[in-house]
């Protein structure tokens, strides 16, 4: 058991003074306000709940400023992505490990306890299997024990290369699987999930895209769905839109929303390009939109239609995607600025009155932990302890008053306000600094000179 004492915390029904809160197994146990502290408690200046990164790819934090030169003609989503196949196709398991660990780091630091990882890189490179078929994702396993992030593992069923079953090309060949292999796969590290990481671990599914299976594939692979997060990446450019519109006869969230049975469980990654009649569904179906504004920013993809999003009630989380950056304040603060450069408009993610910091960062919190299958997202009793501690000193918040706190964070403050992070209990960062920073950098630093010197 341990104990957490806080000046001030954020509870479901507002802001709570003198709090002092206990945590067993991972959650929260009980909680007291307006009391003192004890010995031996865990001090806290103020306490929110911590957000789920809901949606990673690890090993492309490796190429971070790698691809911001412009060649020759026009770059795009696509250009790009044939630039991370290339780096990618080196990377080794022992590499992937050490990133994902500085990954995981980072994002703790910044104030993420969970992440949820959308894992497609499966096989060597050519598409020759590793001896075991979870190789990867026991390195994502290891990355995640190492750092005591909550870990919610996505192995990525990628079986094609384009719509209308393409062949699958170059270095799409490390993501290829039947869904007969994808299963086994998943069967196999659910089992190696449960025997090696905490229990609140989870191992959900993730088609990765329309373009990427057939709706066959996709209603057999939803068979071993098992109550548990399926993600899928959905909309992001024009092209896959128009790809996915000419093979299947309808827009992509159109489609999947008539052809699957999509519900809370779901998370729909991206779901830029999207109509009103798309978006009030979506918003309806109780899925999560899985929103990734700086990387969506960095790639080109465009912003997503928030404000009718939001209107409907629609449920949302962010994720850092392709790692070019982590920062949740600038996740957040860049979903608000997207809105605002398109509307040429103010406070513009607020469905009615009030606090757009308090409506992101709460939002954010609770869609992600739905997202990620995670009961967090919320400081009371029976949660997981998922928390997060700021330093309300800091120069961009001490002119705040309480209520505008989450104004300061998602707005004004930068990545030195997190002081504390509890995982399911687990306090990794302590004093703004991961509890295994040091040798987790090392480690990256060898990763990155062995992997540049391949290239």
């Amino acid at each position: 058991m341990q104990t957490i004492f806080a000046q001030r915390a954020h509870l479901p029904l507002g802001w709570a003074e003198n709090l002092r809160l206990t945590v067993s197994d991972g959650r929260i146990t009980s909680l007291e306000a307006n009391t003192q502290p004890q010995a031996g408690d865990a001090r806290a200046d103020v306490l929110l709940p911590s957000l789920g990164n809901l949606h990673s790819h690890s090993f492309q934090r490796a190429m971070a400023g790698m691809t911001e030169y412009r060649a020759a003609g026009r770059d795009s989503f696509w250009t790009w992505r044939e630039l991370m196949y290339r780096f990618m196709d080196r990377i080794t398991p022992e590499q992937y490990e050490a990133i994902a660990a500085l990954v995981f780091v980072e994002m703790l630091e910044a104030g993420y306890a969970s992440v949820g990882e959308f894992h497609y890189v499966h096989h060597q490179p050519g598409g020759v299997h590793f001896a075991s078929v979870t190789e990867l994702s026991e390195r994502v396993f290891a990355a995640a024990g190492r750092t005591g992030i909550g870990l919610t593992h996505l192995p990525v069923l990628y079986t094609y290369g384009g719509a209308g079953k393409q062949a699958l090309d170059g270095g799409q060949q490390r993501f290829g699987n039947s869904v007969a292999e994808f299963s086994q796969l998943v069967a196999r590290a659910r089992d190696i999930a449960a025997r090696d990481l905490p229990s609140d671990a989870r191992v959900g599914i993730a088609p990765h895209s329309l373009r990427a299976t057939c709706p066959g594939d996709l209603a057999e692979v939803l068979q071993i769905q098992n109550g548990l997060p399926v993600h899928i990446h959905i909309a992001e450019q024009p092209k896959e839109v128009a790809d996915i519109s000419g093979w299947l006869g309808a827009r992509p969230v159109e489609w999947l929303l008539e052809n699957a049975p999509v519900d809370s469980k779901w998370c729909l990654i991206h779901a830029t390009h999207m109509t009103s009649a798309e978006t009030s569904r979506m918003a309806r179906s109780g899925a999560v939109a899985g929103l990734c504004p700086i990387t969506e920013a960095n790639l080109g993809d465009g912003p997503f239609n928030g404000v009718e999003y939001l209107a409907h009630g629609g449920a949302f989380g962010v994720g850092s995607d392709s790692n070019v950056r982590i920062s949740l304040p600038e996740e957040l603060r860049t979903l608000e600025y997207s809105q605002r450069l398109r509307d040429l408009a103010r406070n513009v993610l607020v469905p009615r009155e009030g606090s757009v910091g308090e409506t992101l960062y709460l939002g954010a919190a609770k869609g992600g932990a739905q997202a990620l299958g995670r009961d967090a997202g919320r400081i009371e009793e029976g949660a997981l302890a998922d928390l997060v501690a700021i330093d309300s000193s800091q120069p961009a918040l001490c002119a705040l008053k309480p209520e505008q706190l989450l104004d300061g964070l998602c707005f004004a403050a930068g990545d030195d306000t997190v002081t504390d992070v509890w995982s399911a209990g687990r306090h990794v960062v302590q004093q703004g600094r991961h509890i295994a920073r040091d040798s987790v950098v090392a480690a990256y630093r060898t990763a990155i000179k062995e992997l540049l010197n391949s290239l």
